[in-house]
């Protein structure tokens, strides 16, 4: 599965969210981690099954598109912006209760005490603006104060020490010892290797 693919059939629920009407809430079930697809999967071809169509309307993972480092290189890749948890629009009865609660993977609905409690639209709306955002974000695997080896560019071999990340750009600054005075230099994360 893509990014473009994600976002269409993320816009799509959004669009069908509005089309439903208030009846029609979102909640949040906590499954699995990494059985994302798979429980989405199952609830699909469940909700067909026992012919609750009409009770349970979208079920979205929300995925974001992220720029990683492997092997020094740049790579595109999907992440997931809250592993365990899937977002579900459905109108709350025992049956469409029942349905979501016994699917293979989910652990339980997300609210307070026994009862699901749905999420606002306006939290549904900021979710889906956060995974939409055009440009793609870097996976920092840096973080603030870490000694580093920079390992390309004209301070090679030098030890440092990090004083900012700039996810959007990929970007770190990181403070190098020069004639015994501490300089700051802006780096690619591609140039840095953890020590």
């Amino acid at each position: 599965m893509d990014a473009s693919q994600v976002s269409a059939e993320q816009k799509e629920a959004l669009k069908t969210a509005v089309a439903v009407g208030n009846d029609a809430k979102w909640y949040v079930i906590h499954i699995q981690t990494g059985y994302e697809n798979k429980v989405k999967q199952a609830l699909e071809q469940r909700i067909k099954s026992l012919g609750v169509e009409d009770k349970i309307f979208d079920i979205v993972i929300p995925m974001r598109d992220v720029i990683v480092i492997k092997k020094g290189k740049k790579a595109k890749a999907i992440e997931k912006v809250f592993p365990g948890y899937i977002l579900i629009r459905m109108i709350l009865n025992d049956d469409s209760w029942l349905v979501v609660r016994t699917t293979e993977g989910v652990t339980g609905f997300v609210g307070a005490g026994l009862k699901p409690t749905p999420i606002s639209e306006k939290e549904v709306q900021a979710i889906m603006k956060f995974v939409q955002q055009e440009q793609p974000k870097f996976k920092s695997k840096f973080s603030v104060g870490e000694a580093v080896k920079i390992t390309e560019g004209p301070f090679s071999d030098f030890l440092g020490t990090i004083e900012a990340v700039d996810e959007e750009k990929g970007k770190v600054r990181v403070l190098v010892s020069i004639f015994d005075r501490e300089t700051p230099v802006e780096l690619d994360f591609l140039q840095l290797a953890k020590l």
